[in-house]
């Protein structure tokens, strides 16, 4: 019902101004290609709930099976964009884990709410968080294994991140591998890794499995952090900018409508719990997405800082100085060899002014600045000044 409701609504309005065809979208039907998460949430509801016949195109989600064939249809032109890992995006661009091909971020996803689970099996040792994994795996020494989504992406930098905060070196001190979201349960539950990163429901459904415990959330390791983006190449911006802006358009309503109150929350994990989106049960769902944690070993809180798709408009302002973090965590364990010019490549690819084009006309506020100030885990902070130095400032690095 509420989706032939807002259907209707969406008809009611449809900017009348493309009727003469200025701001009118190239291209009708927008194929975006997702992964079985929650934080592709935004993309799937604007489709369901008709938010794209508002602006005049029709999103056509497409599930995908893992980062790196979302990385290829991307590139091939099979997927006209995507919701994807920042990283990832940021990676392809300068041909790190893939072609190099110019890309585009056209709006932040999410903020929030990934985390880093370890296995029961670990959590029986008394390795529960990141200071008791790192002592166990100084007195009980053998090849620990962790697992990650993408080399280039979020939930990697994440992993990399918080062990190197413990004093674990992720590339001389355990074994990496990446493994696809959807995956992550069924290989830990056979013994294939002893802790992995990645987005929800598959942390918290690995509590649920009995299988897995939560060491950390990635909101500790960096409260705010951006998280998925709608990525595109630059050659697809380039040809169809006003289809861009009515994308943008359409996902940002989407996000406005899913942080707008509870019910549209438990509506929003009803929809992507279905088994063509993120196919589990809904109450792997429900409970994250209101900031509402457990650890799987009866500690229990209210999160601040969960999963947020809009938060009046903080969340989707693609700022140059997200972007330019992952490169220097890029550089920072050697993916990249030397430093690239951050800020410049920061702007090529972050569409800020398509963004504010779009955000301008939801009346959505966009922040003055493209630069903000974050503070990490381990006391850093970054604020997107100095780029080369503060990549060569860690004490564990490739």
């Amino acid at each position: 019902m509420l989706g032939a409701a807002v259907g209707t609504a969406a008809s009611l309005t449809m900017p009348q101004a493309w009727a003469a065809g200025s701001d009118k979208p190239e291209k009708e039907e927008v194929r975006i290609g997702f992964i079985p998460l929650t934080d592709c949430a935004s993309v799937v509801m604007a489709s369901v709930l008709g938010f794209d016949r508002k602006y005049g195109i029709r999103i056509i989600p497409s599930k995908e099976a893992s980062w790196a064939g979302v990385r290829d249809k991307l590139v091939n032109g099979d997927l006209d964009m995507a919701h994807v890992l920042y990283g990832l995006v940021y990676g392809l661009h300068l041909g790190v884990s893939g072609p190099k091909k110019d890309m585009a971020v056209l709006m932040t996803l999410n903020r929030n709410g990934q985390a880093i689970t370890l296995s029961k099996k670990l959590a029986d040792k008394g390795a529960v968080d990141g200071a008791s994994l790192a002592r166990l795996m100084t007195t009980e020494k053998r090849e620990y294994s962790f697992a990650h989504t993408f080399p280039t992406g979020t939930h990697a930098m994440w992993l990399y991140y918080w062990l190197a905060a413990h004093g674990v070196h992720p590339w001389g001190g355990a074994k990496v591998i990446t493994v696809p979201p959807p995956q992550m349960v069924a290989n830990m539950r056979v013994g294939n890794m002893d802790g992995y990163c990645v987005g929800e429901p598959w942390n918290h459904r690995a509590i649920m499995d009995g299988i897995g415990i939560t060491a950390a959330t990635s909101q500790e390791i960096w409260p705010d952090h951006p998280e998925k983006v709608l990525g595109a190449t630059g050659d697809f911006v380039k040809k169809y900018p006003n289809t861009a802006r009515a994308v943008i358009m359409a996902v940002l309503e989407a996000s406005r409508w899913i942080d707008a109150g509870l019910q549209n929350k438990l509506k929003m994990a009803d929809t992507i719990a279905d088994k063509s989106y993120v196919n589990t049960s809904v109450d792997a769902i429900n409970q994250r997405i209101l900031g509402r944690y457990q650890n799987g070993l009866g500690k229990t809180w209210d999160d601040p800082k969960h999963m947020k798709f809009f938060d009046d408009g903080a969340v989707n302002f693609p700022y140059l100085s997200d972007g330019m973090w992952f490169l220097t965590q890029h550089k920072r364990w050697g993916l990249i060899k030397d430093h690239p010019d951050y800020l410049a490549v920061a702007k090529q690819i972050n569409q800020v002014e398509l963004y504010r084009e779009a955000a301008s006309q939801l009346k959505v506020s966009v922040p003055k600045d493209p630069m903000r100030s974050s503070k990490l885990i381990d006391g850093t902070v970054w604020e997107g000044k100095d780029p080369a130095r503060y990549a060569d400032g860690f004490k564990l690095k490739a």
